[in-house]
């Protein structure tokens, strides 16, 4: 089969690849369309050990079963379906209490086995919901990373934020801020540097955009609640600078969430956490309830997931993806 390959560090191309061996509680599925992640690229460019060559990547897909293993009995061929980033075992403490998002054995598509930058992949029955006719393969493929926003919509729902900032407006960003303007709609904040991203961060729900590099994070969102800062902040870029900014620019009491994965940071100042008592919270991945309601949102038209996207056929896809890391595109999703 064909694939965009992960052959060695700094390379990637499209190769030819063996087709996946079906276990007996897997399904083959033909893919149709799969997002490009942000996790990706910055495995990539850093050449991360958390992706080693060689390997396909790509987790966030959908596309059509082409064949059953012995043991799957809940779908038929033909039928057409949406994968969760992550496989759980279903059976260790984390699965049992309900966090299956946090399986003790997970393997992520594309990281610990291989994902769905290829013709085929092969999936666990557990991992996979169907998806709704109406929408096109380069939207329900974009699922997994909605899901990720309405997750941390869950996680913070005890907290009934009446604002909210959301740091950075890339695709976990704009997901996020479409996630809570749907289920909550809050007061939305959005600081980014980049100004085409801030437009669509306006254009998807935000109510006011901030660039970071032209004034001061902190005292802009402080003029905006009275002095007190966001209730609410999520950092949806992972860098030392924005998990500090998040800290600040929250109130006091006040929750900040981090989903950003751009380094492994550890600049958080904690007096400010302590005295002010904030409360900082991780966020990862989805469960799957989650992801069959970013389906009936995208179904139903309540969010938007794929005007903002750029789209290329799995032969152009080396291209898509470097666009990507050198920043000229918002969102990539790969097609075939």
């Amino acid at each position: 089969m064909k694939s965009l390959f992960y052959p060695e560090f700094n390379k990637i191309e499209i190769a030819e690849q063996p087709m996946p061996e079906l276990g007996s509680k897997e399904l083959l599925i033909k893919v149709a369309a799969c997002g490009i992640c942000g996790s990706e690229l910055e495995s990539f460019k850093n050449q991360s050990p958390r992706r080693t060559p060689p390997l396909i990547m790509g987790h966030e897909f959908c596309g059509t079963i082409e064949q059953l293993g012995a043991d799957v009995s809940d779908f038929e061929a033909g039928q057409k379906v949406v994968s969760n980033s992550i496989a759980s075992c279903n059976i260790c403490i984390r699965c049992r209490r309900g966090d299956t998002h946090l399986c003790a054995k997970r393997q992520i598509f594309g990281m610990h086995r291989n994902g769905a930058f290829a013709e085929y992949i092969n999936v666990p029955e557990n991992c996979l919901i169907p998806w709704p006719e109406n929408l096109p393969a380069e939207a329900a493929c974009l699922a997994e990373p909605l899901a990720n926003g309405l997750h941390i919509v869950h996680l913070t729902e005890h907290l009934d934020p009446k604002n909210i900032l959301v740091i950075g407006a890339g695709p976990i960003g704009l997901m996020v801020i479409q996630a809570f303007r749907t289920i909550k709609d809050p007061e939305i904040y959005v600081a980014e540097i980049r100004e085409e991203r801030l437009a669509v961060a306006m254009r998807l729900g935000a109510k006011k955009a901030m660039n970071p590099q032209q004034s001061n994070l902190t005292e802009e969102i402080h003029k905006l609640t009275e002095g007190e800062g966001a209730d609410l902040v999520i950092d949806a870029v992972g860098s030392s600078r924005t998990n500090q900014q998040a800290v600040e620019a929250v109130r006091p009491g006040g929750t900040v969430v981090l989903i950003g994965l751009h380094e492994n940071s550890s600049s958080i100042e904690s007096y400010e956490i302590i005295l002010s008592e904030k409360h900082v919270l991780g966020t990862y991945a989805a469960k799957m309830e989650e992801l069959e309601q970013a389906l009936e949102l995208m179904s139903n038209g309540s969010v938007d997931v794929a005007s903002w996207v750029a789209i290329a056929t799995l032969n152009n896809g080396v291209g898509l993806f470097h666009q990507m890391l050198d920043g000229n595109n918002i969102k990539g999703v790969i097609t075939l």
